[in-house]
C-alpha cells in the first residue's frame, strides 16, 4: 500500500502530470493545464508536431520529447530517470486524456512502481462529450474504446458486450464505421444509438437514430473524422424478471455447441456460455466434456 498526497509531497521531488489536451477546438484548455505545461521541465508527447502547435498557440516554450507506442519502453526509462532527478514531466496525447485509447498506462505504472506521484488534471474527453449529448441514458455507462481490428477478435468482443445493460461507448475510425455498424446490428439488434464526429470542431456532427438508420446514413454519405459510438444498453429481461433468456431451454452442452457452430473454438465457447449463465468456467467445462 502507498498513500499519495498529491499536494503535500516534497516540492523538490519529481512527478508525472497527466495533462489533457483539446480534442478539436484549441480553446478547450484549462488555465491550470496551460500553467502546468509552462511550469514542467519536460513535456512528453505522443506526436511532437501536434504538441508544438498547441504550445505555439499558448506561448509555451517547455522542452518537448517523444513518447509514443513504438518508443514507450526506451522513452519511459528516460522519463523515469528525469523524475528521479527531481524533474516534473507532463504527459500529453494527441487529443483528450492521456492513456485513454492512447499510450501512457505503462509509464504511469512505472512511475508508481518507483513511488513517485502521478497527478491527473481534468479536461477534454471525447467519450463523455459525445455521451452527454447523445440522447441516450448517460449512466451507468461502459466505455470500451476501439474494437479489435481483426474480425474474429472483434466478434468475440461484441459477443461479450451485447448483454450489458449499461450504455456502451465505442471509438471507431471512418474507414471501419460501416463494417462496425453491420456487426453491431448482428450482435445487438436494432437498438437506439448515436454517432458523433469531429467533436468541438467546425464540422461537429451528431447522427441519432436506430442502428438500421445509422447504417443507412453511413452507407450513403461521405464518412470523415474519428467517431464516437453511443449504443443503448441491452433491454433484455428488464421488464419481466421471469422472462426466459434466449438460451434458457438449452442444456449447458447445447449452449456451448451453439457458440462452436458460430465459429468459436471450444475453449472460447465455454467461456461465453459461462458468462451468459453467470457460472464458473470450470463448471461449464465439466458439464460439456465430462457428461
Amino acid at each position: 500500500m502507498w498513500q499519495q498526497k498529491s499536494y503535500a509531497e516534497d516540492v523538490e521531488k519529481g512527478a508525472l502530470y497527466l495533462v489533457p489536451t483539446p480534442i478539436g477546438n484549441l480553446e478547450d484548455m484549462t488555465f491550470r493545464s496551460i500553467r502546468v505545461l509552462k511550469e514542467c521541465d519536460v513535456i512528453a508527447a505522443e506526436d511532437t508536431r501536434q504538441t508544438k502547435k498547441l504550445c505555439h498557440y499558448y506561448h509555451i516554450d517547455t522542452n518537448i520529447i517523444s513518447y509514443h507506442e513504438h518508443n514507450k519502453n526506451s522513452s519511459g526509462r528516460q522519463i523515469m530517470k528525469m523524475i528521479e532527478e527531481g524533474k516534473k514531466v507532463a504527459l500529453v496525447s494527441d487529443a483528450g486524456m492521456p492513456t485513454i485509447s492512447d499510450p501512457g498506462s505503462e509509464l504511469v505504472q512505472l512511475v508508481l512502481d518507483h513511488r513517485y506521484p502521478v497527478i491527473p488534471l481534468p479536461g477534454a474527453n471525447a467519450a463523455l462529450t459525445a455521451l452527454i449529448a447523445s440522447g441516450i441514458a448517460p449512466q451507468p455507462f461502459y466505455f470500451f474504446g476501439f474494437l479489435h481490428h481483426k474480425k474474429k477478435e472483434k466478434k468475440k468482443q461484441l459477443e461479450q458486450l451485447k448483454n450489458k445493460k449499461e450504455t456502451i461507448i465505442l471509438y471507431e475510425s471512418p474507414h471501419r464505421l460501416v463494417e462496425t455498424l453491420k456487426d453491431i446490428h448482428e450482435f445487438f439488434g436494432n437498438r437506439k444509438m448515436a454517432v458523433a464526429r469531429e467533436l468541438t470542431k467546425m464540422y461537429e456532427e451528431f447522427v441519432r437514430g436506430t442502428v438500421d438508420e445509422l447504417l443507412d446514413w453511413a452507407e450513403n454519405h461521405e464518412i470523415k473524422g474519428e467517431f464516437c459510438l453511443i449504443i443503448e444498453g441491452s433491454q433484455e429481461n428488464t421488464l419481466d424478471d421471469n422472462k426466459e433468456t434466449w438460451w434458457s431451454k438449452w442444456t449447458i452442452k447445447e449452449h456451448v455447441e451453439h457458440y462452436i457452430e458460430k465459429g468459436y473454438p471450444s475453449k472460447e465457447a465455454i467461456k461465453l456460455a459461462a458468462l451468459d449463465r453467470n457460472l464458473p468456467k470450470r463448471e461449464v467445462y465439466q458439464e460439456y466434456h465430462l457428461k
